[in-house]
């Protein structure tokens, strides 16, 4: 009780520094670029709204979880000091979050330049009006103002892992992501209910809630399954229980956020920059970048099935399982041990990979084709990442209260 309720004392002071303004913004600015969508939109359903209330916060955790994933794939032989790192246990796992930490601040900084700079080149100022500070020098302390900001709530998400319940970077995305849902239904609600033309918006509205309802539920049933791999052990008799479990959702959310942000990137820039799109090279970037076109939405499932796999193989290791299996004298039924093992690990993964990955393309085109149909707003979103998001996280606190409970339980009966 004592972790949840830090953890709710946290997220609560993680919504109070989502209203904290940046110091001399123009608001204006940001409000018209963000009526256009692209990654800015993106960006602020994962910031608890932050972004759209003009907050220091206004990035969130993305920083860091960009950071984590630039990290982690550094691991892969590019660094050898991170592989190394990577295999010293609690130490070397220290000395990886350090860099982490090192690297969101930097990326929090350049991503924030970024937006501050496109923000400028699509609009006269973005100072506000009366206040005397050069231009450069006001949008180098806005970047460190939200870099400041970053880095906070980098600080929280650490302060619920090490003493509240799950990760702390997956709760702070779910808590601004469920705090963002009232606004949305309340969209919805004026768009099909109070603004309703007829009887056909009433049953778009009810038509909506359902899919919402039997996506959440279908999420779920999905990402509860496993493939379970059987292994027995040289030094014990009889059946075995033991199994390697290969979920269906290895890569989690992650390909999903890869694909939509290289896709909404350029087309943000390309709506920064005022791209006329009546001439020819105009219109082949808006095809191809925005996904609501068919040419950008193929690229946009094609990506999205890429990076399932490149993910699934970068977090889980055939040949590292093999291995383990090898020192601990166990086996796959059937599957000599060594090579072959890691083969027979490869296949399965592979295919359990394509319906994983068929998977999260689904999921990622229902927001896009229900929007289309039914012309939602675009703070409406049926399916996709958000639900994806809280699903998962919902089932590791799950996992992770139970844990917690049984712990109490064993130290009571000791």
């Amino acid at each position: 009780m004592r972790r949840v309720l830090i953890t709710a004392l946290i997220i609560f002071v993680f919504k109070i520094v989502t209203y904290i303004p940046i110091p001399l913004l123009e608001t204006s600015t940001i409000d018209n670029v963000m009526k256009n969508g692209g990654f800015l939109t993106f960006l602020n359903s994962f910031s608890g709204n932050a972004l759209g209330n003009y907050s220091i916060a206004a990035l969130g955790i993305s920083p860091y979880i960009t950071a984590s994933i630039v990290t982690q794939m550094l691991q892969m032989d590019i660094v050898p000091a991170f592989k190394r790192w990577g295999e010293e246990g609690e130490a070397g796992r220290a000395k990886l979050n350090q860099v982490t930490r090192y690297i969101t601040i930097a990326l929090a900084f350049l991503q924030a330049l970024m937006i501050l700079l496109g923000l400028s080149v699509n609009s006269e100022n973005i100072v506000k009006y009366g206040i005397g500070i050069p231009k450069v020098v006001a949008i180098i302390f806005m970047a460190i103002m939200i870099t400041a900001g970053s880095a906070f709530v980098m600080w929280l998400a650490d302060l619920i892992t090490r003493f509240g319940i799950g990760n702390g970077s997956s709760i702070i995305i779910t808590a601004g992501i469920i705090t963002s849902l009232p606004s949305a239904a309340s969209a919805l609600w004026q768009q099909k209910i109070t603004e309703a033309t007829g009887s056909y918006d009433y049953v778009i509205f009810g038509l909506v809630c359902f899919l919402y309802i039997a996506i959440l539920v279908g999420v779920v049933y999905m990402e509860k399954a496993v493939r379970k791999i059987p292994t027995q052990y040289a030094n014990r008799q009889g059946k075995s229980d033991s199994h390697i479990p290969v979920k269906l959702n290895t890569a989690g959310v992650m390909p999903v956020i890869f694909a939509s942000t290289l896709i909404s990137i350029p087309a943000t820039i390309i709506g920064f920059c005022n791209v006329d799109k009546e001439t020819t090279a105009g219109f082949w970037l808006d095809q191809i970048f925005v996904y609501t076109n068919p040419i950008g939405f193929a690229l946009y499932m094609f990506l999205v099935v890429i990076f399932s796999f490149f993910y699934t193989f970068l977090t889980v290791k055939p040949d590292d399982i093999a291995e383990d299996l090898q020192k601990s004298n166990a086996f796959i039924p059937g599957i000599r041990p060594g090579e072959d093992t890691q083969n027979y690990i490869s296949k399965i993964l592979f295919k359990v990979t394509v319906l994983g990955a068929t998977y999260l393309a689904l999921l990622a085109a229902i927001p896009i084709i229900t929007s289309i149909i039914f012309k939602l707003p675009s703070s409406v979103t049926v399916g996709g990442t958000s639900i994806l998001i809280i699903v998962g996280v919902a089932i590791e606190t799950a996992k992770q209260l139970e844990t917690e409970a049984s712990e109490k339980a064993y130290k009571g009966f000791m």
